[in-house]
């Protein structure tokens, strides 16, 4: 696909002059009036702008610091038959990639669009590197000591290499994700590429196909699939279980044949990626329950990994405690001070079943680091289901002593969010909000 260049000068015979020559190269569009560009930008993907700095009565300094702002990703060369050097250091630290003046060498202009290409191609690539160091941190969750624990690793390490589909099982919260991560960090894969399996039939056919320009009103230009960005790395199909019936024929049509057109083209694109699945329910009962077919699970189940429970890998509650007291935005500022969990309330933990896994020990954790007024995490500081009892009216009062509100409202929601599995309609009617205000408080604490 041909790299995109919106022109922006109040001239239009440099517009149309410009577009010619760049056109064999790249597909060229051009806008006299800067506020209509700004829209443009907005409402379509372009890879670099070319704007003059005087566009009638407006300033290219001002328009540039607005476009920055909108579309950061964006290159932009200025172009001006009055340069200076105020102008031109004004441009560069708004964000401008270079600063040309009129009338334009062609041959120095592509140089230095190419340059531009280059570098935001380099500085897209630094972002993903830089996703994929977070999900590397991020993977330190996958500690552990117990025999439970060393077989999955085992399993990641066997498999990491191999193209082979991977169906990873278990219950909410035991961690799929990460371990789908640590299947494909074997530092020789392209892009990790998340699917959330639970949309519409539609939704899921544009995302992971693509659109070809034309197909529909909204489809302005192409826009490529999940399936063609995974090519060469990892496709992960987040909860197969909730895959769409009515589209689930297509998808095995792409795992067995390796190929599929975007919507509204003819044009065939080929699918080289491994396929990594995950889902909370027992793969089998899947089947006779219909909700998955039985030639696609065969299609992604080549390989199978079990998650265990937290309550079968209960030697690894220590080690966890203590990475989630490092790892805690909201306990860094007291991570100082918190040495750890004290003996009796590990032994308290030991004993819960944790139906919500390793993601409500890490809010269990957060939450006890937060009432917390010494240097451990004692048993009194447990949500009270841990003591098995009711707070009293004194360690309410202790409890509140020196909180924010907001404080005391993240702790009771991550209270409820235990009690109650996460089910957001128990939640909403505990708690008194409505099951709108209930998502954004969940989305503003982590936890949707």
């Amino acid at each position: 696909m041909h790299p995109r260049i919106l022109i922006i000068d109040d001239e239009s015979s440099i517009c149309i002059s410009l577009a010619l020559a760049l056109e064999p190269e790249y597909k060229v569009a051009w806008e006299t009036d800067p506020l209509r560009a700004i829209d443009q930008l907005q409402a379509e993907p372009f890879d670099l702008v070319l704007l003059d700095l005087v566009i009638g009565e407006h300033d290219g300094l001002d328009i540039l610091a607005r476009i920055k702002k909108l579309v950061p990703r964006v290159q932009v060369i200025m172009m001006t038959a009055y340069g200076s050097i105020r102008s031109s250091v004004s441009a560069m630290t708004r964000g401008a990639f270079t600063y040309l003046t009129k009338p334009l060498d062609l041959d120095e202009l592509k140089i230095y669009i190419g340059q531009a290409l280059e570098f935001q191609r380099m500085n897209e690539n630094i972002h993903y590197l830089n996703d994929q160091l977070q999900a590397q941190k991020q993977a330190e969750t996958l500690i552990g000591i117990s025999p439970a624990h060393r077989r999955v690793m085992q399993m990641i390490e066997k498999f990491r290499a191999v193209d082979a589909s991977v169906l990873i099982t278990g219950e909410s919260g035991t961690g799929k994700s990460l371990a789908a991560r640590a299947l494909h960090d074997d530092g020789s894969r392209g892009r990790f590429v998340t699917v959330i399996c639970a949309s519409d039939e539609n939704r899921l056919e544009e995302e992971l196909f693509g659109v070809k320009a034309g197909a529909g009103p909204n489809a302005l230009v192409d826009r490529p699939g999940k399936l063609d960005y995974a090519n060469g790395g990892t496709l992960y199909l987040d909860g197969i279980g909730d895959l769409p019936s009515g589209f689930q024929s297509k998808l095995l049509h792409v795992l067995q044949e390796r190929s599929f057109s975007p919507i509204g083209s003819r044009e065939v694109h080929h699918f080289n990626a491994r396929v990594i699945a995950s889902t909370n329910r027992d793969p089998r009962s899947l089947v006779e329950e219909g909700l998955v077919r039985q030639d696609l699970l065969y299609r992604l189940n080549t390989v199978e990994i079990h998650m265990p429970p937290l309550r079968e890998r209960q030697e690894d509650i220590p080690l966890l405690c203590d990475y989630f007291i490092r790892r805690s935005e909201t306990l860094r500022g007291k991570a100082c001070r918190i040495s750890g969990v004290t003996e009796e309330a590990l032994e308290l933990l030991r004993l819960h079943a944790f139906p919500g896994n390793v993601r409500e020990l890490a809010n269990t954790i957060e939450y006890a680091g937060i009432v917390a007024d010494g240097a451990w995490i004692r048993a009194r500081d447990l949500p009270y289901q841990f003591n098995n009892s009711e707070p009293s009216a004194d360690e309410t009062e202790r409890f509140l002593a020196g909180k924010s509100l907001q404080e005391v409202e993240k702790m009771t929601i991550l209270t409820s969010y235990r009690r109650n599995g996460g089910k957001r309609g128990v939640m909403a009617a505990e708690l008194g909000i409505s099951p709108r205000g209930l998502w954004n408080k969940l989305k503003e604490y982590g936890l949707q």
